[in-house]
């Protein structure tokens, strides 16, 4: 059974920085997009970072510049470096793996930025 385990949300201060890690299990990771999206209160689920099994990246423009998607392969961990957090930057976090048909998620990770 696939899992992807993620860690790191929590509560933070505006101008903070949190690191959140997605770490999967019983698959060929490296084969993989991987993709962190996040959902607040009301709203839809964005994606806002994604990176190819090539290393092509690309961010939604509200996170350029301050989030930072990274993988490493030898750990199939995904993670997401988050600086310069903002209040609206409050939501669920979720991490998304994907390869041909194959399509899977973590159980989601709180963010929560506030002073």
């Amino acid at each position: 059974q696939v899992q992807l385990v993620e860690s790191g949300g929590g509560l933070v201060q505006p101008g903070g920085s949190l690191r959140l890690s997605c770490a999967a299990s019983r698959i060929a990771f490296e084969l993989y997009t991987v993709a962190w999206y996040r959902q607040a209160p009301g709203k839809q689920r964005d994606q806002i970072a994604i990176q190819t099994s090539d290393g092509n990246t690309n961010y939604a423009p509200y996170v350029t510049g301050r989030f930072t998607i990274s993988r490493d392969n030898d750990k199939k961990t995904v993670y997401l470096q988050m600086n310069s957090l903002k209040p609206e930057d409050t939501a669920v976090y979720y991490c998304n793996v994907h390869w041909a048909s194959l399509d899977f998620w973590g159980q989601g990770t709180q963010v929560t930025v506030s002073s």
